[in-house]
């Protein structure tokens, strides 16, 4: 079945055209409450990021669950990780997050966690959708669902994040700078780090409602690699507008991706025989990490992009650790999605255990070039165009170039009206020419 709503990641577009209007949040709302809470008995939570937007349909999305007669529970500002934890504490029968993630402050969405803390599967998604095409009927006045304010979430959500590392474990003597992309995690990860010992330099952590990702956070590393620099920081942590990305800087100002974190974290857990089988990355995980793990006899597995395919390979092998490039770490025996923070966190106690700097953990991983580049298509339909004859040619002309040594993905975004062009191999600049190419002869054809 095709989704009308759904994309890759819950439903995401631009404040204002459909479907992110407020009248459809109203309507989304109470087709929610009906089938995830069919009978009435229950709770759904709500949270959101930092855009100006959040306070409309977070009272849109209020009424259509009161009309279904679903109580909730409003979280306010809130880390998309936060929200699955809580559902699963507060015994809800869902979460609604209000986030764009990593996009600018004038898109929004909606992402769902079930009772379990997890991303609901394709089949509640289409029981949504068609839902939504149903007539909205009212429950009786009596039967209204009620709402409360939640004004301990973030102290609950900190000690969770607290007790994903031993106890034991200090950051004292580590200066960090955080940088929080004025989004969820403002008034979070600061506390998070600080209270384990480290010397905390916090920045973008002003949201405004139109300032998140705005030049800062795991969108643009750079900024924070000049401020580990000039603060003369052991590290620096940069988190996106809902907190489920991270991406770390060691002291020199180099950067480390998600593939980086992700086998930083799978060396330490098998030196100390908790890793739990294998990895899973993604189509665009680099084919260095891919290597780095073979040579160490540590199983790896390619999922679609997106963290829930990510985590429906892990469920399948019964592993516990994968991740993708851009920084969603599963941390599966911690949580249930991925969280920047904890991914954090589990990076820093290896430090921690192995007396070594970022830089020297890395050096393990060996990163192939890979060039990517996004190629806007409007509203045309990107799989028709990857598709076309001459694309498919320009592709295998590519691949025969880069021989077994290196990759070449087309991929249409999920989130995003663009095609994604990905080229891999051990030479940049043919790397970066063949992606060049590739590029431009898509723009072509549109």
């Amino acid at each position: 079945m095709e989704r009308r709503y759904f994309g890759t990641d819950g439903i995401r577009g631009r404040v204002g055209q459909a479907p992110l209007t407020p009248d459809f949040a109203l309507k989304l709302g109470w087709a929610v409450g009906r089938v995830l809470v069919p009978d009435g008995q229950g709770l759904v939570l709500i949270g959101k990021d930092t855009r100006v937007s959040g306070y409309m349909f977070e009272a849109a999305l209020e009424a259509g669950l009161s009309a279904a007669g679903v109580d909730s529970r409003m979280l306010g500002p809130m880390p998309t990780p936060a929200i699955a934890y809580l559902t699963r504490t507060f015994r809800a029968q869902a979460g609604i997050v209000i986030s764009a993630s990593h996009n600018p402050f004038f898109d929004n969405g909606f992402k769902f966690f079930s009772s379990q803390g997890s991303k609901l599967q394709d089949e509640l998604e289409y029981a949504i959708e068609a839902q939504l095409e149903q007539a909205m009927q009212i429950v009786d006045s009596a039967d209204l669902g009620k709402v409360e304010r939640v004004s301990d979430a973030a102290g609950r959500y900190i000690e969770f994040c607290k007790g994903t590392i031993p106890f034991g474990t200090t950051l004292h003597g580590l200066r960090m700078v955080v940088d929080c992309a004025h989004g969820a995690t403002y008034n979070i990860a600061p506390h998070v780090f600080e209270e384990i010992g480290a010397e905390v330099i916090p920045v973008g952590i002003a949201p405004n409602g139109f300032n998140i990702n705005e030049g800062c956070g795991s969108l643009y590393p750079e900024h924070l690699s000049k401020a580990v620099l000039s603060h003369q920081a052991d590290l620096g942590i940069a988190l996106d507008g809902d907190g489920d990305r991270v991406i770390m800087v060691d002291a020199q100002g180099e950067v480390l991706d998600g593939d980086e974190i992700l086998g930083i974290i799978a060396f330490a857990r098998q030196r100390d025989g908790h890793l739990g089988g294998g990895v899973v990355g993604t189509l665009m995980s680099n084919l260095g990490l891919e290597l780095a793990l073979q040579a160490q006899g540590i199983p790896f597995r390619r999922a679609a992009v997106g963290d829930r395919y990510v985590l429906e390979a892990l469920e399948q092998e019964g592993w516990m650790l994968g991740g993708e490039s851009s920084g969603h770490i599963i941390c599966r025996d911690r949580t249930t999605t991925g969280d920047g923070i904890i991914a954090a966190l589990q990076v820093l106690q290896v430090m921690c255990s192995s007396a070594q700097s970022l830089a020297e953990l890395k050096q393990r991983i060996r990163k192939f070039p890979q060039i990517l580049i996004n190629v806007p298509i409007g509203n045309l339909n990107a799989a028709s165009v990857v598709q076309t004859p001459s694309v498919q040619a320009a592709v295998r002309e590519a691949e025969q170039h880069l021989g077994q040594e290196g990759r070449v993905l087309l991929r249409p975004s999920g989130t995003e009206p663009l095609i994604r062009v990905m080229v891999e191999g051990r030479e940049r600049t043919q790397v970066q020419r063949l992606a060049n190419e590739l590029a431009q002869m898509i723009r072509e054809q549109l």
